[in-house]
This record gives C-alpha cells, structure tokens and sequence, in this order.
C-alpha cells in the first residue's frame, strides 16, 4: 500500500502548503488544530527548541535530555533526573503518533500537546523555569528571532514556543515495525514465535488488545492495572477528584515498547518480561484494579512468545531518523 502524504495548507502569509508529515498505510488522518497548522518554518523552529537546554533555567535540561531518540524518545531511566539533579515520581513516557493522542501526561491532565509542552517547562523538578523567561533568553539571540518571524510573522513569545515545539513532536510519527508489515502482508516479517505471541495478544487468552487496541495500540483510556496497594500516586484521582479514578493511568501505545524500559507510570517494571509477569498474575493488589485485569493462564512459553511479538513492534526506522535528531 502507497504512503499516504498528509498536504497541510498552511494558514500564514508567505508560505506556501507543504507535505510537512507522512502517515504510514493503516493510520487516519493527522488531526491538526486549526489555530497551530503545520508549516516547515514552525517545525524547524520547535525542533531547535526541543534540543535547546536554554529551556531550563540553569541551561541543564531540553526536552531531548529525558526523551531520547534511541528509546523512541523515552527516557530509560526510572525517573527522569531535572535541574540540579531534582526528580520526580513518574517514568517519562515515548514521544510519538502524539497527534492522535486525546490527552497527555500519564494522568491526562494537558488536554492538548500545546498544553502539553508547558508542564516540563515550568515545573521545577524538570526545566523550572517561567515562560516569560524563555522568551527573554530566546529572544536575545538574532537567530532565534529571525525564526519566530518566518515561522508566526511575529517576535517571540511564550504562545509561539509552545505551538513550535507542539509542531515538531506533532512530525514524530512511527508506524513501520516488522509487525506492521506483517499486518500488511509480508507473512516472512515475523518468526513462529513473534506469530504466536501475536495471536496471545490478540486473543480472548491474554486479553492484551481490550486496552491496547487500533493502529496505535492504544485506547488512549485510562486503567488501574493492578497498581501496588502501596502506591501512594493518586493518578487520575489527582485530576478528577473521584475515589473512582485512583491509581487510573493513561494507557500508553505499545508501539516500540521494546526501546522503552522501563515501564509503568513509575518505572518500577524494568523488562518486557516483568511487565507479562504483571499481568499474568493479575497486577500487584490494588483494591482499584480494572475488572479485564486477573490472574492468566499463560505458559512460560506463551510469556515468552508474547515478549517476542512486542518485540517486533519496534520501528528502528523511527529510532534512526536523521529528520528528528539533533
């Protein structure tokens, strides 16, 4: 099947529509919103500030400090390590097929990647830094300022740094593993192994795809997996405020999962092997566990098919993309 070419027609003067973003065979349209269309200028300049450690406040830390191509733009670490050496309680999750995502953070508290890309910013276990001094810190380099013209027709401001990178993280599409070709015909694409654990996952047996379903694999809905009892992160209860939604986390896409350890919202799951293991027994305890969440019947020979097929969904394509490095 032909790749389909997302055409934006870009919404600023002086710029002409360009085919800024591909989308694999398979993937729905990229939703964009119409105040931040994509434009070549706009990424290039969200990518420079992806990058860019001026971000933080003592010039340690960019976004690509914690979110690593090699790792799908995860962060192999259990805990991501902020401005002087601060961290914080939760795994940073992979960056990527973000367009189709309907919240960010693991407890969906940005509902927009916009949104999205001020909470590292300011918060002080990260970047700690003010929006407004970004700004000044950008704005005092000439560079800069010539690409908050060709990019927004305007000088810089917090607005335009949070639509620029948006725009960028926005380009971070994967969706060519060897499992994706296998759906797309290519039967030699996965072993024996790789072809039974993909039967598992989608089968009533293992019960993988009731959350981690469609071309992202994921529902993006959001579960208590079987969270420890002792966990004090509230999770979604955090945002909502319901009793209900306690240690309910976002379901991440599977997609490159095996560049992304560790797992969990707390990264306290260092393997892909851990993470089956969790599931076979029915999570860790919580009194709030889902109901799809219970003990599996799972040979050690099926667990391991199983981490072989999610194997297979890595696109090493994506993680050696010259477009999205530094």
């Amino acid at each position: 099947m032909r790749t389909l070419i997302i055409v934006v027609a870009v919404a600023v003067a002086g710029c002409n529509a360009g085919e800024v973003v591909t989308t694999p065979p398979g993937f729905p349209r990229m939703p964009v919103p119409e105040q931040n269309p994509l434009t070549w200028e706009g990424v290039h300049l969200g990518k420079r500030l992806f990058f860019d450690k001026q971000l933080s406040r003592t010039g340690e830390v960019a976004c690509a400090t914690c979110h690593l191509q090699q790792n799908a733009f995860a962060d192999p670490q259990r805990v991501s390590t902020g401005v002087e050496g601060r961290t914080g309680a939760r795994n940073a999750p992979a960056l990527f097929n973000l367009a189709w995502n309907t919240s960010f953070f693991w407890d969906g508290s940005a509902p927009t990647l916009e949104h999205q890309v001020i909470g590292p910013i300011v918060n002080p276990l990260e970047m700690d830094m003010k929006m407004e001094a970004v700004v000044t810190r950008i704005a005092a380099d000439s560079t800069y300022r010539r690409d908050f013209r060709g990019a927004f027709q305007r000088e810089p401001d917090p607005e335009g740094v949070t639509k620029a990178i948006a725009s960028f993280m926005r380009t971070l599409v994967s969706g060519d593993s060897r499992a994706d070709r296998f759906d797309r015909g290519e039967t030699g694409a996965l072993n024996d192994s790789e072809q039974r654990g993909r039967e598992l996952f989608f089968s009533e047996r293992a019960e993988c795809f009731h959350c981690h379903v469609g071309f992202n694999l994921t529902n993006n809905g959001f579960h208590n997996n079987g969270t420890s009892p002792e966990d004090t992160d509230l999770g979604r209860e955090t945002i909502t405020e319901r009793a209900a939604d306690r240690g309910k986390f976002k379901v991440p896409s599977l997609r490159n999962v095996g560049v992304t350890a560790p797992y969990m919202h707390d990264g306290s799951l260092a393997t892909l092997s851990d993470v089956v293991d969790h599931y076979a027994r029915g999570g860790r305890g919580s009194s709030n566990t889902d109901p799809t969440i219970h003990a599996l019947d799972l040979t050690e020979s099926e667990k391991a098919d199983l981490v072989a097929f999610l194997n297979a969904l890595t696109d090493e394509q994506f993680l050696k993309d010259p477009r999205h490095a530094e």
